[in-house]
């Protein structure tokens, strides 16, 4: 019997996480880190962590998820800022 749990595409597998993604956020929050979201720990894990790793399953990245330094987070999040950049419309009115 094969206990293994597949997914059609990477959505179906974020929405599976969404509910310990979510946790998350609100165990960093509480620390004071408001500007952090789901999207940017999935996106943090998904980069640095989960795309050098092979086999992965459910456990494990939820595991990732929890383990995750705030720290490490707060610094990726904020690199990422760095790199948005806000553009003036100067259409006329």
């Amino acid at each position: 019997m094969n206990s293994e749990i597949k997914f059609k595409n990477v959505a179906e597998l974020y929405q599976r996480l969404l509910p310990a993604l979510k946790s998350k956020v609100r165990e960093i929050h509480k620390k004071g880190f408001t500007f952090i979201h789901e999207e940017d720990i999935w996106n943090y894990l998904k980069t640095y962590k989960w795309t050098s790793s092979r086999s992965l399953d459910l456990g494990e990245m939820v595991n990732d998820i929890f383990c995750l330094e705030i720290k490490e987070l707060d610094f990726y999040v904020k690199d990422e800022l760095k790199k948005y950049h806000r553009d003036i419309k100067q259409e006329e009115i």
